[in-house]
């Protein structure tokens, strides 16, 4: 594993998530914060979900505490939220512009909720975060389409050739 390879999965996520998110500021606000059948209830409970984990995952690697303000009433409308995430875009961009490969490598240690400790690579929770993401903004990016606001393909490869570094 090495840091450039994290570097452009996160450039891919805030790339493939600001297409989801350009189709949601789209809907009423109703239509943001209906009951749905998603695992968190509604489009806004399920993007405040990841943008909060992505948030706590960071604060894990850099050894600091959770930030526990990304919750619904803090951010009741799209552009709140993406006002929000843009913002802690910035912070992780920031952690992974300096990752080096020795740090991809670096063991974690945490304690889960029922008390078990153990460690796993940086790299290991850096994948968890980008296929967290993934799989919420996929649901959504579902959700949305069934409104009428697809967000077009999500391809990793659509990135890579829009960026100009596809090499097939």
């Amino acid at each position: 594993m090495d840091a450039e390879y994290f570097r452009t999965l996160m450039a891919y996520s805030y790339w493939a998530r600001d297409r989801v998110l350009e189709q949601v500021a789209k809907l009423s606000q109703d239509d943001y914060v209906a009951p749905r059948a998603l695992d968190y209830g509604s489009i806004r409970a399920t993007l405040v979900h990841n943008l909060s984990s992505e948030a706590g995952y960071l604060a894990r690697w850099k050894g600091e505490e959770r930030d526990n303000s990304i919750a619904e009433a803090n951010l009741p409308t799209a552009a709140a939220l993406r006002e929000r995430w843009k913002a802690e875009q910035e912070k992780m961009s920031a952690f992974v512009a300096n990752l080096t490969d020795a740090d991809v490598r670096r063991e974690i240690r945490q304690v889960s909720r029922t008390g078990r400790e153990f460690a796993n690579p940086l790299w290991a929770y850096m994948a968890q975060c980008v296929n967290h993401g993934t799989q919420h903004r996929s649901e959504v990016a579902l959700t949305i389409t069934q409104l009428g606001h697809s967000p077009g393909d999500l391809d990793v490869m659509l990135y890579l050739r829009e960026r100009g570094s596809d090499s097939s």
